[in-house]
Formats: structure tokens, C-alpha cells, sequence
């Protein structure tokens, strides 16, 4: 049995560390030629070079998502080292360190960070990626959002805000891209062991998980599935789509 993105292009924002790198690494060992890019130059090139040594293929590009220049310039690169985008998984966004403070608390500054980085960022990316999906008449573009946004928690208005813009810009995006065989759809994924929510949380593996049914908090490879579902052929048939991985926290 081949594997399941034999030949295809994709790009990952925030490919440098915790979910992203995790979908950089599972999605090439599926076959798929990888283009990591990140704000954080080091450690986007080590992902991509940890990526080669496991005889996989992938770059690395320091790409900031606010940046129009940034993002047609990652989507022109990744076809000059590839010649084409198949699959776009916008995972960049400001959470590392973001700390709880209630709405009137927080700053200009800090709400408009957050809009710019998760919702701008994902607009400009999708919109980098569509010229080049247009002509090859087939592309899936992959959002990042956020189980928050269906249990919201106290002190992060802005973050989860930002990702409730998310799922809207996918509905959309899924109905102006539709006629072009373009798939847009989103994964959610509930509270997950990475670095960045240990930064937000420092008392994490302390959480109590009975508020979760499936008895504990997600890992990085947990949301690998739902990624490569929708980057998959398997999915050509759906789009707009939102899933949550997040062990049924949202039943309760």
C-alpha cells in the first residue's frame, strides 16, 4: 500500500516546534514533500533537516504570516523548489506565552497581535496559496482553530476571539474556492501537551482531565489524523468542515 500523500506539496506555517513540527515530521513520513516555514529560523530548519535525515524530503523558509511580502514569496518559493501546492495547513499563531487576563485588561496592542498573527496571517497564507492551487485545479487548504471556541475559557478573549474568526473565514473561503476544486476546512484541537500550552498553563500536567471523556489531554500526534484526512484524497468531498479533537471535552 503507498502512502497516503505520495508526492504531494505541503506547506506548514509554524512549522518550528510543537503541533507544527509534529505535522511537518508525520505528513513527510506519508510521503509528502514538506515546506516548513516559521518566524523562528533555527529551529525551522532543524525540523527540516531532522526530516531529510529520515530520508524524507523538505525546506526550510523563515516566513513571517503577517507579511503579504512574506507569504507570496513562501507560496513562490515553495513552487520554484517543487513546482506546485497541494495542500496548505495554516498553523501559525500567537499562543506561546500568551498569559490569562480578563478583556478590559488586555491592550490594544495585544488584541490587535492576535488578530493580525491568527487571523490575518491565515487569510494571507490562503490567499499566497490560491493562485498556484487555481491553476493546478485541485488544492486543500487546512485551518487551525481551536476547541476553545466551544468551551471558551476565562482570560483569553483575544485568542479565542481570533480563533472564532477562524472557522468563519473557512465557510467562506470553502464557498469562493469550491468552484475552483478547492477544499477549505478546519481542525479544532481541545487542550494538548505541547510547549506552547505549557506557557500558557504552567500547572498542565496537574489539569484535571475529568471534564475530558476520554480521561486525558490530547498529544501532538493526536490531531496528526484529522490533518491528514483533510489532506488526503480521501476528503475531496468535503469542505467548510470543522473537527474538534479534543477527547469529547465539548459533550459535557
Amino acid at each position: 500500500m503507498g502512502k497516503l500523500l505520495e508526492g504531494k506539496v505541503v506547506i506548514v506555517t509554524g512549522g518550528g516546534r510543537g503541533l507544527g513540527k509534529t505535522y511537518c515530521e508525520r505528513l513527510a513520513a506519508e510521503g509528502a514533500k514538506i515546506v516548513a516555514t516559521d518566524i523562528l529560523e533555527a529551529e525551522v530548519q532543524e525540523v527540516a533537516k531532522g526530516i531529510k535525515a529520515a530520508g524524507g524530503t523538505a525546506i526550510a523558509l523563515k516566513s513571517d504570516v503577517t507579511s503579504e511580502t512574506d507569504t507570496r514569496k513562501m507560496a513562490e518559493d515553495a513552487v520554484k523548489a517543487f513546482g506546485r501546492i497541494d495542500v496548505l495547513v495554516n498553523n501559525a499563531a500567537l499562543y506561546f506565552g500568551v498569559g490569562k487576563k480578563m478583556s478590559w485588561d488586555l491592550t490594544v496592542e495585544e488584541w490587535d497581535k492576535a488578530m493580525a498573527v491568527n487571523v490575518k496571517g491565515t487569510w494571507l497564507c490562503c490567499k499566497a496559496v490560491f493562485p498556484q492551487m487555481k491553476a493546478q485545479k485541485k488544492g486543500k487548504i487546512i485551518n487551525v482553530s481551536s476547541e476553545t471556541v466551544f468551551s471558551p475559557t476565562v482570560g483569553y478573549t483575544h485568542y479565542v476571539t481570533s480563533k472564532s474568526a477562524i472557522i468563519g473565514l473557512t465557510h467562506c473561503l470553502a464557498g469562493e474556492m469550491g468552484p475552483f476544486n478547492i477544499c477549505v476546512n478546519t481542525v479544532a484541537p481541545g487542550l494538548t501537551l505541547t510547549e506552547a500550552s505549557r506557557s500558557t498553563r504552567p500547572t498542565l500536567d496537574k489539569y484535571d482531565v475529568s471534564t475530558i471523556p476520554l480521561g486525558r489531554l490530547g498529544t501532538p500526534e493526536d490531531c496528526v489524523g484529522a490533518v491528514l484526512y483533510f489532506a488526503s484524497d480521501m476528503s475531496d468531498f468535503v469542505s467548510g468542515q470543522t473537527l474538534l479533537v479534543d477527547g469529547a471535552r465539548r459533550t459535557i
